[in-house]
């Protein structure tokens, strides 16, 4: 079992670190979305196709190697909101075309979703329909030369800003999961209308809303495999989603695990640096213990997707570990910059509203645990 980076992975991590920091320097408390700019130097730094195939503007990376990319990203980038929607973006949208569009609808826009041309969100959420996605309230019904969708989303990421949507609706209603299908739906559709953002407790970087479908038509090329496959397509999307993008909030961790041994080694109380006081470099300590014990869980699942082994618990296990811990380790960051780690200003309260969002969705931390339990046999 080899535990290194082969010299070429190094380098592409410490690469990509040193230019988002330079793309990307710290905030300054703001709470601004992102604009298309900032999209497009994602697509330019080539985080926005890393699993994406090279013929259509994509890295062609494997799952480790992408997980360890996003990585990078979400430790150099302190506007987790757009590491977010970028990371969206990719895996819950991005992904389902490589996988299952067609060859023309690939070509139409997933190279323009690697270059940040376009930006993309995922339309699955509903008011009634969030951890259960068998009772979609959208449907879609057969229509000569495609389809009509009509019904609402909800917590559409990027939605707002969007150019392209996964979507998935109710095609058959007493087929359950299976009776759930895709599609891609592009903005200037007939009979789509985009709601304005919603006010959120974290992830102020990057827009969210509503989308409704009244008798928006859907060509028969923008389906996503066929008819009746879109839970499965949703679900190897999460695949994605639970395991390459919380590697972003890894990334989040050691940014502010980076931050915690910085303030430690500097700040001085009573005559002496704060990391002299046992419960500081205990609380640090731990800090380290959550993020690597949580690494290690995020690069087996990662490792089993790339071989084709039997991911589904490893990638429960390491959403799980991941989206838990940098909660636990942002709430330390604050306790130990004391007064400070309130402010706006210095990024670290915005850490915690922005990773508490984490152990909600892909996948509630309560549903990861029912698919721990389940992959146990329990």
């Amino acid at each position: 079992m080899d535990f290194a980076w082969t010299e070429e992975q190094r380098q592409a991590y410490d690469q990509t670190l040193t230019a988002v920091r330079e793309a990307f320097p710290p905030s300054d408390g703001t709470a601004e979305y992102y604009d298309r700019g900032d999209f497009k130097q994602l697509g330019t730094l080539g985080l926005l196709g890393l699993s994406v195939p090279a013929e259509y503007g994509g890295g062609g990376l494997g799952a480790l190697d992408t997980a360890r990319q996003v990585e990078a990203l979400g430790r150099g980038c302190d506007r987790t909101g757009l590491v977010f929607g970028a990371s969206a973006h990719l895996f819950a949208c991005a992904m389902p075309i490589v996988d299952f569009g067609g060859p023309a609808l690939k070509s139409r826009v997933l190279p323009g979703m690697c270059s940040g041309e376009l930006i993309a969100g995922n339309a699955m959420t509903e008011d009634e329909a969030g951890s259960d996605v068998s009772k979609l309230s959208t449907v879609a019904e057969r229509t000569e030369g495609g389809w009509i969708l009509n019904g609402e989303k909800s917590f559409v990421t990027n939605g707002p800003a969007a150019d392209v949507f996964t979507t998935y609706a109710t095609t058959d209603p007493k087929a359950g999961y299976l009776g759930v299908t895709g599609f891609v739906v592009e903005r200037g559709a007939p009979g789509l209308t985009i709601g304005e953002p919603f006010e959120k407790m974290g992830m102020a970087h990057v827009p969210a809303g509503r989308l409704k479908f009244d008798n928006c038509f859907v060509p028969d090329g923008d389906l996503l495999g066929e008819e009746g496959q879109g839970g499965f397509i949703f679900q190897h999307s999460m695949g994605w989603e639970r395991c390459c993008l919380f590697a972003g909030f890894l990334g989040l961790a050691d940014h502010l695990l980076d931050r915690a041994v910085e303030q430690a080694r500097t700040r001085k109380q009573s005559g002496r640096r704060i990391s002299r006081f046992q419960a500081v470099s205990h609380r640090i300590a731990d800090m380290k213990l959550r993020t690597e014990s949580a690494r290690l869980l995020l690069y087996r699942a990662a490792w089993e997707m790339d071989r084709g082994g039997p991911a589904t618990l490893w990638i429960a296990l390491s959403k799980l570990a991941v989206s838990e811990g940098v909660i636990s380790t942002a709430l330390d960051a604050i306790r130990l910059f004391g007064g400070r780690g309130y402010l706006r200003a210095e990024g670290i309260e915005a850490a915690l509203r922005d990773a508490v969002p984490s152990v909600i969705f892909s996948g509630t931390s309560d549903i990861q645990r029912d698919i721990i339990s389940r992959e146990l046999g329990l």
